[in-house]
């Protein structure tokens, strides 16, 4: 099948004269988790990242470290898998002149990746048929949510952008991020798999006037309750007509998430700022009610994997599959009636899967996790209303000594990071080091960041803050980030020990809080390398999952958590 679209592609290289194609991952809402997924249709590659540039002759797959085993084991029958740094201004392609959909890319991948050495033609039809899948997007309307569950209306962020557009001088703003909408108008959506993003673009003036760009199906919630009225619903295909009849100079759009063909359509009749959508900072900053909602969601959250670790490590004598283990886990979420459904595809690896960064079993591909097994479960829910991301590693047995080694050492960069002194440590690039201190003592390493921003009820993995080498944004009170070091050994383990942290502020001192109540396997530490400071940390962490959660478990559960102290 991938082989005959591969073929079907290149026919119609000599129709639109190019010499190749480039496939991105991301759709034409730029969005993590879309329900078309072009790079996976003409790959077979699921992860989350990544290009595929197709020729006449060969086909190259581009993926971070995070991805390299995956991308091997799901297209290397028809692709060269190829480091991501290596696209950038690479001359692979030299000379050639390469198609693209102007709707799946913004000017800055295109001067990045490709102008040094090739030639860009836009090609207006999509060559990767996608149609049947646009049309099983779901049609289901936009939702508000309540200012009491938001923590500020709609009204009071509009004004802050507002206010922001006229100390740039500027009279309008594209805002092309779905979730920056989302958080803009307090509104979610279905269209997409595992996220409530709704899929649509905002156009907002310094006056506080705006036009909502999408279906107008999609808007009749947000026209019944006067949020917008019908007129200022715009259908994607009337949008250049309402640009040419607007009056103003200038416009800002993201430069992460205008298409070329949005900024070409506004560039016939505005000057265009490429300035950074501020919502992404905005909407970083977590009010008290969305951190409130969210402490909640993770109570929730984690008295669900807490049964489930218990079930997995002493009540399930079964020689169960992966596959059938993240269903078991999906089973104690369902039980809450606030659980909607996954933040993201769960990865649940035992073995040598576990190595595989994000790894995915599926009912077909899956394997028997064994007792001598490491399993690593990352995995995480949308609830009404919060977002969770957690990843537990486990044993059955016990570990080797190497094992129970590399898991201290991992543990113990968890902890220097939950630990951190925020007013002297302040940006992911500084606390980074700190979680990789004590793997690298001995050579060891992990490629992918240390930690990624949370949104509130919207996307699990949001900016501009991150924990990684490149990251530079202060971190400030309010934010959300994920704390996940680890290390994978391919063909035999992996471990990852995530929670979720908040970053809290008292008498000037900012600090971070754990959201994540599940306890870190016991089986698998070795104390004697752990400090005192360390150890009493990890002694009341369980004691608030236990106070936390005590209530809501079973004798059995009781026992076996306070165990793990």
């Amino acid at each position: 099948m991938i082989k005959e679209r591969i073929r079907e592609l290149k026919n119609s290289f000599k129709k639109f004269n190019i010499d190749g194609y480039v496939v991105p991952k991301n759709d034409e809402f730029f969005s993590e988790f879309s329900k078309v997924d072009r790079l996976k249709k003409i790959s077979n590659f699921s992860g989350s990242a990544g290009y595929a540039v197709i020729l006449k002759r060969k086909n190259y797959l581009f993926v971070d470290g995070r991805y390299t085993l995956q991308a091997q084991i799901e297209s290397g029958k028809n692709f060269i898998i190829t480091d991501y740094s290596k696209i950038l201004n690479c001359n692979l392609f030299k000379n050639l002149k390469l198609g693209i959909n102007p709707k799946l890319f913004v000017s800055n991948q295109i001067n990045k990746f490709f102008l040094k050495y090739n030639r860009i033609e836009i090609i207006e039809k999509d060559l990767i048929n996608v149609n049947s899948e646009k049309n099983s997007y779901y049609l289901k309307p936009f939702f508000s949510l309540k200012d009491n569950v938001v923590g500020e209306s709609y009204k009071k962020k509009i004004n802050k952008v507002s206010t922001f557009l006229k100390k740039n001088k500027c009279n309008f703003i594209y805002i092309t991020a779905p979730e920056n909408v989302a958080w803009l108008l307090n509104i979610r959506g279905f269209d997409n798999p595992i996220s409530p993003i709704p899929n649509c673009h905002l156009l907002l003036d310094n006056k506080k006037g705006m036009y909502l760009i999408t279906e107008k199906k999609k808007a009749n919630n947000l026209i019944k309750e006067k949020k917008i009225s019908s007129k200022q619903v715009i259908d994607t295909s009337n949008f250049e007509s309402l640009i040419k009849k607007l009056d103003g100079k200038k416009i800002m759009i993201d430069s992460k998430t205008c298409s070329i063909f949005y900024e070409n359509i506004l560039r016939k009749k505005f000057q265009i700022l490429k300035i950074e959508d501020p919502i992404y900072y905005f909407k970083a900053i977590k009010n008290k009610v969305e951190i409130k909602n969210m402490i909640n969601a993770h109570i929730l959250d984690g008295l669900a994997l807490t049964k489930f670790l218990y079930w997995i490590k002493k009540i399930n004598q079964k020689k169960i599959t992966e596959f059938e283990a993240q269903n078991k886990l999906e089973e104690f979420r369902k039980k809450n009636s606030n659980y909607l459904y996954p933040s993201f595809n769960t990865i649940a690896g035992t073995g040598s899967n576990g190595a595989i960064i994000h790894y995915r079993a599926t009912k077909k591909k899956t394997k028997h996790i064994k007792k001598d097994d490491i399993f690593l479960c990352d995995s995480g829910g949308q609830y009404k209303y919060g977002t969770t991301d957690v990843t537990r590693t486990i044993c059955f047995n016990k570990p080797k000594k190497k094992i129970k080694d590399i898991f201290t050492r991992v543990l113990k960069g968890h902890i220097a990071v939950a630990s951190v002194d925020l007013n002297k440590l302040n940006t992911g690039k500084k606390i980074d080091t700190k979680a990789r201190k004590f793997l690298k003592k001995i050579n060891l390493d992990y490629k992918h960041g240390t930690g990624h921003g949370v949104g509130f009820f919207s996307n699990v993995h949001e900016g501009p803050q991150s924990i990684s080498s490149s990251n530079n944004i202060k971190i400030r009170e309010g934010m959300i980030l994920s704390n996940e070091p680890g290390y994978y050994k391919k063909g035999k383990f992996g471990i990852r020990i995530e929670n979720l942290v908040y970053v809290k502020k008292e008498k000037n001192k900012l600090y971070f809080k754990n959201l994540t109540l599940a306890p870190i396997d016991n089986d698998l530490i070795d104390p004697k390398q752990l400090t005192y400071y360390e150890k009493n940390y990890l002694f009341n962490y369980n004691l608030k999952i236990y106070s936390k959660l005590s209530k809501f478990l079973n004798k059995n559960e009781r026992k076996w958590l306070l165990a793990s102290f």
